[in-house]
């Protein structure tokens, strides 16, 4: 679920600005910061620490902690689109700067399942709510890793998962505020340990036979 922040210069298909409705917002909204001293790499950083933030809150569970976790891990979401902007539009690419927007991203979209499981051991699921946090969560990072080894191996630099409509598949973390929200995310958990293994089954598969043509 990584978006392409800070691309190598050698790769310029990958560092072309996105064209999902949000990538377009924060394009908009970080324009006035290019000049300044912010970098992609402060955004990036303080995508991390929302995304901890929003993943303490719904691990502690219970309505409040829940709604206040879905605000700020829609904030967190909204900057993992930004940072990446910046870098483009302010021409501060880098290989480093991708590399640390890509793990905390893949720290990121991996420990908010856990932190679901953890936070939801007080509801219907009660003792499956943290073996399917961990099986979301740790297939949802293995899916980032294989989808970004994928991408590195294509020279055209397309995205392993394009999206349709104006909206990309990393779009989806946004739904995660509103489950929130709503009091959803016992039911998120089932369909994300469900989707998440399936995505990584053929995510592996697709590196599988990109590495066997190669070879």
């Amino acid at each position: 679920m990584t978006d392409i922040t800070d691309r190598p210069a050698a790769a310029p298909p990958r560092a072309m600005p996105g064209g999902s409705w949000t990538h377009i917002a924060a394009r908009w909204i970080v324009r006035p910061l290019v000049g300044t001293r912010v970098t992609p790499n402060h955004l990036t950083t303080l995508r991390l620490l929302t995304g901890l933030a929003a993943c303490a809150l719904f691990a502690i569970g219970g309505r409040s902690a829940e709604i206040w976790g879905g605000i700020v891990w829609v904030v967190s979401a909204f900057l993992d689109r930004a940072d990446g902007e910046l870098a483009r539009i302010g021409g501060k690419t880098s290989a480093r700067g991708h590399l640390y927007d890509f793990y905390s991203d893949v720290l990121i979209s991996g420990l908010f399942f856990v932190a679901v499981g953890v936070g939801q051991q007080g509801s219907w699921l009660g003792g499956w709510a943290l073996p399917l946090g961990l099986l979301a969560g740790g297939s949802i990072a293995v899916c980032d890793i294989a989808s970004e080894e994928l991408e590195r191996r294509d020279p055209s630099g397309k995205r392993a998962y394009s999206g349709a409509w104006g909206f990309d598949l990393d779009d989806l973390m946004y739904l995660f505020g509103p489950f929130a929200w709503l009091g959803w995310l016992a039911p998120l958990l089932i369909g994300a340990s469900i989707g998440g293994v399936a995505f990584m089954v053929a995510t592996s598969l697709r590196l599988a036979q990109a590495v066997r043509r190669r070879g």
